[in-house]
């Protein structure tokens, strides 16, 4: 079976610029690839590729704490809001305490 292409050797479509393949003979067995053929190319691609596809995790990973702190930075002015509020609650009651304790000692 002959290989048409390989992703670090695609097939050319002129025949003048195909390599050379060697035909295996009978008592020999067969191979993919001939001899003649460098692979010195064919490491380093591979090697880019592989050590892209084990980055890949990490910018996942980098852009989802990236869209959280940008959630976080959304939701600080409301938490604020929220503090505040409960806060003024708890001051107005407090107010309203002083004043009955104000009245009560009025009244007496």
């Amino acid at each position: 079976m002959t290989t048409l292409g390989t992703i670090d050797r695609p097939r050319k479509h002129e025949p003048t610029k195909q390599v050379p393949t060697m035909k295996p003979s009978a008592h020999e067995p067969s191979v993919t690839e001939s001899p003649a053929r460098t692979t010195a190319g064919v490491k380093t691609s591979r090697q880019n590729r592989t050590r892209d596809m084990q980055l890949i995790p990490e910018a996942l990973a980098r852009a989802h704490m990236q869209d959280r702190l940008h959630e976080a930075e959304s939701e600080r002015p409301a938490l604020r809001l929220v503090a505040a509020r409960r806060m003024q609650r708890r001051a107005e009651r407090a107010s309203l305490r002083a004043r009955r304790a104000l009245a009560m000692a009025v009244m007496q």
